[in-house]
């Protein structure tokens, strides 16, 4: 992205796991300052759970590590375990994962040999629908039969997909892990407005970055002389952001634009003013871009 934008300043809201695909966000220039507002947003994916077998890292690209016969679990069972998945519930993340123990990555340490025990967080499963289960053949262990259960996953941040197909498998008593992922949606970015690095190597199509902030944030209008304080870093009087009944916060802030559309900063509100927590200055407007890039073949 880099290369192709013609500029080193390019982040990213968070990656896919190296099996995975779908949308990936990605900040140009000064849209990068909106990528930290991004990150905590819910995410959407597709996926494919396969039950009776278990992985080492609770997906396709790991060793398998159990085998149980899957031919008993009924679609009832599925669905009943599904729903004690769904809501909020504590959530002890895939062992190989990015996630630090001691200043380094769990992965690195499974690797090396070295059992590795991560703590349960909270995340929200705020959907968790099955879409269609059928028999097919273990992959490790072809004699033994499986059950491939296609689902969507609409999720909190930190959420491990994964997680949740080794949980459900451990749930129904014959282990489970993934054999597809897709990452569909990403706060109000989704697939359908997404290009692949072929597409954007051919032409550099990217979504804006006042029509990002539009999407992601409550909005609020400013006047020409609301336009000019703010600009300058100086507080105005607090006014409602179309979008949220509640005060914009500097965590939630408010996506103030000009009359003429461009956006101008990101306001919090404190009392009876709002004050800018970030200003983008004019210049390079176009330049700047959050564009949801849908990777084919995701790494890390």
């Amino acid at each position: 992205m880099r290369r192709l934008a013609g500029t080193r300043k390019v982040g990213h809201a968070g990656t896919l796991d190296p099996m995975a695909t779908g949308v990936l966000v990605v900040g140009i220039n000064k849209a990068t300052r909106l990528l930290t507002y991004i990150v905590g947003t819910s995410k959407t994916y597709t996926a494919t759970i396969r039950l009776g077998e278990s992985t080492v890292t609770d997906d396709a690209e790991g060793e398998v590590t159990a085998t149980r016969s899957a031919s008993a679990v009924t679609e009832d069972a599925v669905r009943a375990g599904v729903a004690a998945l769904t809501g909020e519930i504590e959530q002890v993340p895939s062992s190989v994962s990015a996630i630090k123990v001691n200043g380094e990555r769990a992965y690195a340490r499974v690797r090396s040999g070295e059992e590795v025990k991560l703590a349960a967080r909270p995340v929200t499963i705020h959907r968790f629908e099955v879409h269609g289960i059928r028999p097919a053949r273990g992959g490790e262990a072809a004699d033994v039969d499986v059950l491939d259960v296609d689902v969507t996953v609409e999720c909190s941040s930190g959420t491990y997909i994964r997680a949740l197909a080794r949980d459900l498998g451990e749930s129904l008593g014959v282990g489970g892990h993934l054999t597809a992922l897709r990452r569909t949606q990403v706060g109000p970015y989704t697939l359908d407005q997404a290009h692949t690095l072929e597409q954007l190597a051919e032409h550099l199509d990217v979504l804006e970055m006042s029509q990002a902030a539009r999407a992601l944030m409550p909005n609020r209008e400013l006047s020409d002389e609301e336009t000019t304080e703010i600009s300058f870093g100086r507080r105005i009087a607090a006014g409602a952001a179309a979008g949220t009944p509640d005060a914009a916060t500097p965590e939630n802030p408010a996506a103030a634009f000009a009359p003429d559309g461009t956006l101008v900063a990101l306001l919090a509100d404190k009392g009876s003013y709002a004050k800018p927590v970030l200003v983008f200055a004019p210049d390079n407007e176009k330049r700047a871009a959050a564009e949801p890039a849908a990777e084919q073949q995701a790494g890390q």
